[in-house]
């Protein structure tokens, strides 16, 4: 959510910020996060572990940093060659964020798989997920909208999320890496 508001201030200067540019955005989150659920879900399904999870934590990370670097040249680009701002938004929305956030909506289909254990506690399990993610998807709309913006330049917000998500993508293989070492040592 922090990533999705902050698109509106980096479409802004470019394309304004009405409800067509807020159209645009929440579009391409939707329809990224959609597609990301689908594929997310279908991966997980063959030799789910915290090697893959991580990864896709990392290479979020690291397709979230291209908007930091070249949202302006971009922007400038559609700009000069779509006149309506309410396609040119369309459009620069779809090619800065479409691709990170449909990896960023593989982490929870892929997280409900690692959390289940059992088939009789999976709602429970996908209900408590979805908890900590929407609890977490607000907090990070009021700190990033309330606070983050009012000291930080919106590049490094979103070098900084992109920076921890790379942190957690390396925690996670590191936690695999020391469960597979303890379950080779134990056998």
């Amino acid at each position: 959510m922090g990533i999705e508001l902050l698109g509106g201030r980096i479409l802004a200067p470019y394309f304004g910020s009405s409800v067509h540019i807020w159209g645009s955005i929440i579009t391409v989150f939707m329809l990224a996060l959609s597609i990301g659920y689908l594929i997310g879900g279908k991966w997980s399904v063959t030799n789910a572990n915290l090697k893959k999870y991580g990864s896709i934590f990392g290479v979020a990370g690291v397709l979230v940093l291209p908007i930091a670097l070249f949202a302006t040249p971009i922007m400038e680009a559609v700009f000069l060659a779509i006149e309506d701002p309410r396609y040119g938004s369309l459009v620069t929305s779809m090619i800065l964020f479409f691709i990170p956030t449909i990896v960023l909506g593989m982490i929870s289909p892929y997280s409900v798989r690692l959390l289940v254990t059992d088939k009789e506690h999976s709602g429970q399990v996908a209900g408590t997920l979805y908890f900590v993610s929407t609890l977490g998807s607000a907090l990070g709309t009021i700190f990033t909208s309330f606070y983050f913006v009012l000291y930080f330049e919106v590049n490094t917000l979103i070098v900084t999320y992109s920076s921890l998500l790379v942190f957690l993508g390396v925690v996670a293989i590191l936690l695999n890496k020391k469960h597979q070492e303890a379950m080779a040592h134990a056998q």
